[in-house]
């Protein structure tokens, strides 16, 4: 019986020691990231020697701030949005509400597999459908905003579709029933009761999806971002974005003040994509309130 208790609370504690790497890990990692990024943080870093009016207008290009950077990926995710969103939140509607069995196996099983695609391969993806159109029909395809937007619509597409099922087959079947009761058809109840129930839960998965789509680097190196491009001038042409500045400041910095400011805009993507999460998990909260009585 001792040898028992004491076997039980030696694997609690060792337990408890795993749990703490990968908090002490994470710890550490944003406390050297806040010591080296968060002094460079000010309007220098994103618009340099340009007053910030000129560069927000475009009358000047800033050649060693972020400001193209951050445009370019204000740009990359809004358009990754508009193409993704309505198929992610369409498809997972029709899955939790008209979806037979055998339609949700089939779908479920496309998603994982979509979801388990490596980004790299997400990339390759969109820069060998340029290489095919070059030599078939478009000899002028060339890698693009548009491009990347595509191949990050369809990487972000299973956190939509799961999202928004999840969130439908959260709502309580009393609704259901309700609804039912006073005669709608299975389209007017889901649109005039369960979307807007779900309401938060899918938007959380919609912010979620807005992280993904920004702090990827992989898709975006082989589909059109370059280093140098400066504001979005359209969907066919090159860009800017943060991922791919803070590789190219790592891999080709000249000197600690460009290492510096890579520190600079790694701290500034860190905060995006923590602001994104916490709307998301803000969401998620105000659902359970709501619908579930989870505090």
């Amino acid at each position: 019986m001792r040898c028992s208790l004491f076997s039980q609370a030696w694997l609690r504690w060792l337990l408890r020691c795993c749990a703490l790497v990968p908090c002490i890990a994470v710890f550490f990692l944003l406390a050297f990231l806040l010591y080296k990024g968060l002094p460079q943080l000010g309007v220098p870093l994103f618009f340099d020697d340009v007053p910030p009016l000129d560069a927000l207008l475009g009358r000047r290009p800033v050649w060693d701030g972020l400001w193209p950077a951050c445009a370019g990926t204000l740009y990359l995710v809004g358009l990754t949005l508009a193409l993704a969103l309505f198929p992610g939140v369409g498809c997972g509607l029709y899955l939790a509400e008209f979806a037979s069995p055998r339609q949700a196996a089939h779908i479920r099983l496309v998603m994982d597999v979509l979801a388990g695609t490596p980004s790299i391969v997400m990339g390759l993806f969109g820069f060998t459908l340029i290489l095919f159109l070059r030599h078939s029909f478009a000899p002028g395809a060339n890698t693009s905003l548009l491009l990347a937007a595509c191949c990050l619509a369809l990487l972000i597409l299973p956190v939509l579709v799961t999202a928004t099922c999840e969130a439908l087959e959260a709502v309580p079947g009393s609704l259901r029933l309700t609804g039912t009761a006073l005669g709608f058809t299975r389209r007017q109840l889901a649109r005039r009761l369960l979307l807007p129930a779900a309401a938060p839960g899918i938007w959380g998965g919609i912010i979620l999806a807005m992280g993904r789509a920004a702090e990827d680097t992989a898709v975006i190196m082989l589909t059109g971002v370059v280093a140098n491009a400066g504001l979005p001038a359209g969907l066919g042409d090159k860009f800017e974005a943060l991922p791919f500045s803070i590789f190219y400041t790592a891999a080709q910095y000249q000197d600690t003040n460009e290492l510096l400011r890579g520190f600079g805009a790694a701290l500034v993507l860190l905060l995006l994509s923590s602001f994104l999460l916490l709307c998301a998990r803000r969401m998620e909260v105000r659902f359970r309130r709501r619908w579930q009585g989870v505090s």
